[in-house]
């Protein structure tokens, strides 16, 4: 039995203990919606991750394998970067149109059916580049809706000062992680060890699992996610069609030009930044503007929490892009499959969560918990280290002439998990507090959005 085999039967073991101990030891303090958003998101995880695992590695290795490495790679990380650009500023426009038209628990099923079929064409379309970027497109668009929808739909069952609601996010986001690890060891090692299009469907096959999950559980949500005017929502406005079925098809509509800008990352690059950059000013207007002074106030706190934010994931995004072909190239991986490496920052939130979890619950009960933006500088200073351990390595590696060791790239990722842990839950936390209620997914989408920089 080969190593990753090997890993991957002793995650899916790991996961089947761990998950059990964590909703018994939690379940009477949260409500059950909690939970049931846990597994949702841990499954759409496990969707997202599985592909991103290998994503680079396809391009390089099969989809553009007629091409020179160099060009291969440049290419490659080109439509990477577009991709994660797109992908992360889709959820501005699905956490709007959930606010004002379609409800949390519809934005939440129409990205997981989009999702779904997005991996479903990758895998059946192996080889063929305008389907690929189909795929990828329907992948984008899907995650415009559920991304930024399932955090804030969280929220809701919180009061905006509960003292759970740091813990519960920290929860959430580890059940995120549980998917995030399960999905390289498995659909990374399927994709790399059996074929392709394997790696993809098994990765589609999570995303059903997680809408199974959602529908399922509906009761869990008493009244909360539901459209603002579920009346008008239903009216038809154009040609008899109704608004919802207006939002349905202007998603579909989207899917072939977001496959052109993936295509073309040159243009995506400078649409992107005006984005970005509108949506902070339209932020900024809308805080000065507001009735109520505090709001306004917070609005203000969470642009300037959002820079920190939006450099931290510019640097963490380089593990499925860049750090996952130094891992291919160059790291001595010790018989394991590469794309098993992107397992181990997910496997490290796993086992620190919970210790995070309760060093902010203990911290903020003696008073002494730093404020947020204390924590996001630690978080910064976080990933400055472990980005200075792989430059380390790398330079006595070229010096040496040898493998960099495996240690250099797990304690690089044990720095940057520590450090996301310091920012990302927290962070998603807070948003649920600055945000104007009426607003609540259009900042949450925003702050996913990580514009206007992107992944290359």
């Amino acid at each position: 039995m080969d190593a990753g085999l090997v890993l991957l039967i002793v995650g899916w073991i790991f996961v089947l203990v761990w998950v059990p101990l964590v909703v018994l030891s939690q379940r009477k303090m949260h409500p059950k919606a909690l939970f049931t958003l846990f597994f949702t998101e841990m499954w759409e995880r496990f969707s997202f991750y599985g592909m991103r695992a290998f994503l680079i590695l396809y391009m390089t290795d099969e989809l553009f394998k007629l091409m020179e490495r160099g060009e291969a790679d440049s290419r490659a990380y080109g439509i990477y970067g577009a991709y994660n650009a797109l992908l992360y500023a889709a959820p501005i426009l699905g956490g709007m149109l959930a606010d004002k038209l379609v409800g949390f628990r519809k934005a939440i099923l129409v990205g997981g059916i989009f999702m779904a079929l997005g991996q479903f064409t990758l895998g059946a379309t192996i080889g063929n580049q305008s389907l690929f970027f189909i795929g990828l497109s329907l992948l984008a668009v899907g995650n415009g809706f559920f991304k930024p929808n399932i955090s804030s739909f969280l929220g809701t069952f919180y009061d905006r000062n509960d003292s759970r609601k740091d813990g519960a996010f920290t929860i959430f986001y580890m059940g995120i992680n549980i998917g995030a690890l399960l999905a390289p060891l498995t659909c990374g090692y399927l994709a790399r060890e059996v074929d392709w299009s394997l790696g993809f469907f098994t990765a589609g096959a999570g995303m059903v699992f997680g809408l199974i999950v959602f529908w399922y559980n509906m009761r869990a949500y008493e009244d909360k996610g539901n459209a603002p005017d579920p009346v008008k929502l239903k009216q038809p406005v154009f040609m008899g069609i109704s608004r919802e079925w207006l939002v349905i098809l202007g998603a579909l509509v989207t899917v072939p030009m977001f496959s052109f800008l993936i295509n073309n990352e040159g243009i995506t690059s400078y649409l992107l930044v005006i984005v970005g950059l509108s949506c902070i000013g339209y932020l900024v207007i809308t805080s000065f503007q507001a009735e109520d002074k505090a709001e306004g106030q917070r609005l203000l706190v969470f642009i300037a929490l959002f820079f920190f934010h939006m450099i931290f994931w510019v640097l963490f995004e380089q593990a499925g892009g860049s750090l996952n072909i130094l891992t291919d190239r160059y790291v001595d991986k010790m018989g394991f499959e590469t794309s098993q490496f992107q397992a181990v920052n997910p496997f490290y939130i796993i086992i620190f969560a919970p210790l995070f979890s309760w060093i902010w619950v203990r911290l903020g009960k003696a008073g002494i918990e730093p404020r947020t933006p204390i924590k996001f500088m630690l978080a910064l200073l976080q990933m400055a280290l472990g980005y200075a351990i792989i430059v380390f390595a790398v330079k006595s590696s070229a010096i040496s002439g040898e493998a960099i060791p495996l240690i250099f790239l797990m304690l690089m990722y044990m720095f940057h998990t520590t450090g996301e842990l310091s920012l990302s839950p927290v962070g998603l936390s807070v948003v649920t507090k600055l945000s104007p209620a009426k607003t609540v997914g259009f900042v949450m989408g925003a702050w996913f959005s990580r514009l206007p920089l992107r992944t290359k």
